[in-house]
């Protein structure tokens, strides 16, 4: 599949773009070349080939789930006007 200058002049226009003659004659080689690769790319055999999440296989290194902060919230609830049951209790904004 390959393009026509029209096709990039319809696409410049549906994208609202001003592009010059030289700049859609360069937009137009850029494009054919992506869809000449991609038509490329299409040929290629991939029977039997599994698809990869990643192409070095890493694996993310966690560390451990360890609490590591002491709880706070009964001081910083002390400050609040109005909390309940571990809760901040505020005004009804959306009625």
């Amino acid at each position: 599949m390959s393009l026509t200058s029209d096709d990039v002049k319809r696409v410049a226009k549906l994208a609202r773009l001003g592009l010059t003659q030289t700049e859609t004659n360069e937009t137009l080689t850029q494009l054919n070349s992506i869809l000449g690769l991609v038509d490329q790319m299409q040929q290629t055999e991939t029977d039997g080939v599994a698809p990869l999440a990643h192409p070095l296989e890493l694996t993310q290194t966690l560390r451990a789930d360890q609490v590591t902060e002491t709880n706070h919230r009964e001081k910083y609830q002390s400050a609040a006007p109005h909390a309940e049951a571990g809760l901040y209790l505020v005004p009804r904004v959306v009625e």
